[in-house]
């Protein structure tokens, strides 16, 4: 571990395999789990962490302790990197170019991160390429107050307000219930200097996600098209392929994530969010330029997960098949309890897996605190059963009977591990 600069010499392993080395800025769960695709590929990740704790420093010893917003850190841990990545998308552009201009292959380039960043600058250009999203205005001028009453008349005050950077798992996201919250939301947020963006609120049957990859010599793969269920305004179930969803329109959101990311000119995996409305179309939500939750299930429920299509992407190995193992697949995330359980996650881990051998757990080694994601349980569906309304029902009732059980050490149907209905076999779908 280097906690001032990485060596100038090329590290032993890299000189005895001639592989590569990927950096990646920020050291949180999504870095971590890129390191264990790395780590198959033959290689060391190295990652610009805040903490010798993050989630990714506590397991790769090609370690940069620095900041995402200091651009003499985020050289240091770029110096004899073959490419630079990214597990969050916080970096300001601008130190981003001054990479480039360094010469440094930065992936996805500044030019289509912004995209990702910035949700007034996304909404133009989605708007520019004539694909479908939600009605929007910006309320950044001097005239936002009245932008804001004439965008909101038109809707019927049925809208959100976003903010135009940083938000991320529901924070930065509004949803006011009349005309005068929707005034006193703006007002503060002029106060505190957050700039927002209004959108029509959309009347929509679910939350889809098309996750796609696409490398620098330009091939795209895309993942069959997941349903996401949100809470508190984060993802907290994840189900692939989503069910029920007409071949028309799965071919319509893996069409669009295909496209954006051959004319943004994304390099690694992205995320489409999309809202299926009532009436059947489609409306893009959000862009995320880097792995993503509503792919945590192609971990073990795809040929290829999104950690390692994303190091391929990057460095322009040929993209490996996306296609799911089973019929079904659910992830459902692991969040910190209100009340932190008594029963060590040890503990809990050991009894989870008496009772549910074949579910697959991922934790981030990261502290439990109310809401946090600390990690993620995937169940993979028989792959000789199909995916009727009734049997995806049953494998997410599984996963989030698991995931909640690790949250809080309670079974959600009662069932007592020390027992006499406890059994050593476990359960199986």
């Amino acid at each position: 571990m280097t906690a001032d600069s990485p060596s100038s010499l090329v590290p032993p392993a890299v000189a005895r395999t001639g592989l590569p080395t990927v950096a990646m800025i920020g050291g949180g769960q999504l870095a971590r789990m890129t390191h264990q695709a790395a780590i198959a590929l033959g290689q060391r990740l190295r990652v610009l962490a805040a903490s010798v704790d993050d989630p990714a420093a506590l397991v790769t010893s090609d370690v940069v302790l620095g900041s995402h917003t200091d651009l003499a850190d985020l050289r240091r841990v770029a110096n004899g990197a073959t490419v630079v990545t990214f597990d969050h998308e916080g970096v300001p552009v601008e130190l981003l170019e001054a990479l480039v201009a360094d010469g440094v292959d930065v992936a996805p380039p500044p030019t289509a991160l912004i995209y990702a960043q910035n949700k007034s600058m996304m909404r133009a250009r989605l708007a520019q390429m004539g694909l479908p999203i939600p009605a929007f205005a910006d309320l950044d001028g001097d005239d936002a107050t009245a932008v804001l009453e004439t965008f909101g008349t038109q809707h019927d005050w049925q809208i959100v307000l976003k903010a135009v950077t940083g938000g991320y798992d529901g924070r930065g996201v509004w949803m006011p219930t009349d005309a005068d919250e929707a005034r006193d939301v703006l007002a503060r947020a002029q106060e505190s200097g957050t700039v927002l963006v209004a959108e029509q609120k959309v009347a929509m049957r679910r939350e889809l996600s098309a996750m796609v990859a696409r490398s620098s010599f330009g091939q795209g793969a895309v993942w069959p098209v997941v349903e996401t269920v949100q809470r508190n305004g984060q993802c907290a179930v994840a189900i692939a392929p989503a069910p029920g969803l007409s071949d028309h329109l799965a071919q319509a959101a893996e069409g669009i994530a295909l496209r954006l990311a051959a004319e943004l000119g994304v390099i690694g995996v992205m995320a489409v969010e999309m809202f299926e409305t009532l009436d059947g179309e489609l409306l893009i939500n959000e862009l995320a330029m880097r792995p993503h939750n509503s792919g945590h299930w192609s971990m073990d429920g795809a040929v290829t997960s999104q950690f390692e299509q994303h190091l391929r992407a990057v460095l322009d190995y040929p993209l490996g098949d996306t296609r799911a193992r089973a019929s079904v697949t659910v992830m459902a995330n692991i969040l910190g309890a209100a009340q932190a359980p008594e029963m060590s996650m040890d503990e809990r881990l050991h009894h989870l897996m008496a009772r549910m051998p074949d579910a697959h757990v991922h934790l981030y080694a990261k502290g439990e605190r109310p809401e946090r994601k600390i990690g993620h349980v995937n169940i993979v569906g028989d792959p000789a059963r199909p995916a009727d309304q009734a049997y995806v029902a049953q494998v997410r009732e599984r996963a989030e009977r698991a995931a909640t059980w690790m949250s809080t050490a309670q079974w959600t149907d009662g069932w007592d591990p020390h027992g006499e209905s406890a059994t050593t076999t476990g359960e199986l779908a």
